[in-house]
């Protein structure tokens, strides 16, 4: 075999090595890793929403609002560094909702410190309810523990505080879950009949990874994620 063909051959065998092991965003209809990169897909807005002081590096991709995933790189430091996420603006009060519930499946790692969350605000941002879904590391809730209820269609450790800015409810689901759906109308609901909101106005229901820290990179994926309301 001629040495330029044992060269060329060589050539097109790392090319294809290449190929074989891109990353998701080099294939994906989408992708930032700009800080606040955003994407607007099928009436969903995808935000790469990186916000915390020390964060490190961050790249998003998405081929829909319903699966997109992250690469973060994010030192081993305390405070919550970013908040990936795609998210649906509602606009109704509580009582005008007949349903509002969501389904969500991901795919996590085994390391770093992070929550997979909704994020769901109301009443121009003067409250903000969490659901974890599942947590790893060190991570906790704003606020102290009100209580253990079952409500939405899991059993949740409740937490209720304030951030400075706006009243915090977290909702900390007492197992963790990769997969599920939420009845998101009954939580807030159930905050309500406690006095701690009025029929406020649903703004966005968003759902992501909440990362404290990621170091040396890891890969957070939504497998699907969709939020209905009537």
């Amino acid at each position: 075999m001629p040495r330029w063909w044992k060269a060329a051959t060589a050539v097109l065998t790392v090319l294809a090595a290449g190929l074989v092991t891109a990353a998701p965003a080099d294939a994906a209809a989408w992708s930032s890793s700009d800080k606040f990169g955003t994407w607007s897909n099928g009436g969903y807005t995808v935000r790469n929403d990186v916000w915390g002081s020390g964060a490190g590096a961050q790249t998003i991709w998405a081929n829909s609002y319903s699966n997109w995933g992250v690469w973060a790189d994010h030192p081993n430091t305390g405070g919550v560094k970013a908040y990936p996420h795609s998210a649906r603006n509602i606009g109704k009060r509580v009582s005008a909702l007949g349903s509002l519930t969501s389904n969500f499946n991901v795919s996590r790692p085994g390391s770093g410190a992070y929550a997979t969350t909704y994020d769901i605000w109301a009443d121009n941002n003067a409250y903000e309810i969490m659901l974890w879904m599942n947590k790893q590391g060190a991570v906790g809730a704003i606020g102290s523990k009100q209580t253990t209820v079952s409500v939405g269609g899991h059993t949740w450790d409740v937490y209720r505080g304030s951030n400075g800015a706006n009243a915090v409810f977290s909702f900390l689901r007492t197992s963790n879950t990769n997969s599920g759906s939420v009845d998101v109308k009954a939580v807030l609901n159930w905050i309500r009949g406690q006095g701690w909101m009025g029929d406020a106005t649903v703004g966005e229901v968003q759902f992501g990874f909440e990362i404290t820290s990621s170091s040396g990179g890891l890969n957070f994926t939504s497998n699907s994620y969709s939020v209905s309301s009537s």
